[in-house]
């Protein structure tokens, strides 16, 4: 055997083997993950057993990206931001306000907007914060605290004066219960309450899971004459450090728009154009 030919056999066994370290090599690599932070008893958000629109789009994003979802769960009440991505334990929270200065945010995946939920029976159909019916009916509202944080219903009929026959429910709940926020919900279906003032995902979902039928009407105009938006795009949380994730993400939002469509149908989440694309009609 020349020499040439026994070089040409080493540089072929070479190759071969490198070949089998390389593929040796990907097999042992680790596999990406998407590091979300999420509540664990939040429908139709989240819950721990991954039930929630926000849990199923996280899987949509993960599969595009070829990675795996991983949960931190954290009660999403004061301090939920600070306690998840602040403190490292995720990139990721898939359902926070566009322009929400605490992350990096995507581009939003669906605008909604606070909604009326009444009973059906009572032909109640109250769009605007200055229907008179407000100041006469017994009108439910989740409250935050007592510091500023309440939510922008709460704001926008205290600034009307519409206090005397409001009732507070608190956002945050029993959470023993399952899905504390939707204990206003099923005070309108028992009669506790004539009207509320929900966000409109948390009303899309529950309102038709209630023996009493309900109705649920947009909140307008989007934008109180207080100034109060009552309306809002909602994107996807990326922690600062991950820049480049956002920008993934949003080509995920981007490409799979129509599936994301049909997921936000199927959780009966309510959604408003913004009035500078043409309006404030729901859909």
């Amino acid at each position: 055997m020349t020499r040439a030919a026994v070089v040409v056999i080493l540089v072929v066994v070479s190759v071969v083997l490198g070949g089998q370290r390389s593929s040796a090599t990907n097999a042992v690599a680790p596999e990406r993950t998407l590091r979300v932070c999420a509540d664990p008893n939040n429908l139709p958000f989240s819950n721990q057993k991954r039930e929630g629109f926000e849990n199923r789009l996280a899987e949509i994003v993960a599969a595009e990206l070829h990675a795996r979802v991983a949960y931190t769960w954290w009660a999403q009440r004061r301090g939920f931001v600070r306690n998840t991505v602040k403190a490292g334990a995720c990139d990721v929270l898939m359902g926070v306000p566009v322009g929400f200065d605490m992350t990096l945010v995507t581009k939003p995946y669906y605008r909604s907007s606070y909604v009326f939920v009444s009973r059906r029976g009572d032909h109640v159909h109250v769009r605007s914060l200055d229907d008179p019916v407000l100041r006469r009916v017994r009108v439910g509202v989740q409250l935050v605290g007592n510091d500023g944080q309440n939510t922008p219903p709460a704001h926008a009929l205290a600034a009307r004066g519409v206090i005397a026959n409001v009732v507070g429910y608190t956002l945050y709940g029993n959470y023993v219960d399952p899905n504390p926020p939707a204990r206003i919900i099923e005070a309108v279906a028992r009669g506790d309450i004539d009207i509320a003032l929900v966000w409109g995902p948390l009303a899309g979902y529950h309102a038709p899971r209630q023996s009493t039928p309900l109705d649920i009407r947009p909140v307008t105009p989007q934008i109180d004459r207080t100034r109060m938006p009552l309306a809002f795009d909602i994107g996807v949380g990326v922690s600062r450090a991950h820049p480049e994730l956002r920008e993934e993400i949003n080509a995920v939002l981007k490409h799979k728009q129509a599936e994301i469509a049909r997921l936000l149908d199927e959780y009966g989440v309510p959604r408003v154009v913004a009035p500078a694309q043409g309006g404030a009609h729901a859909r």
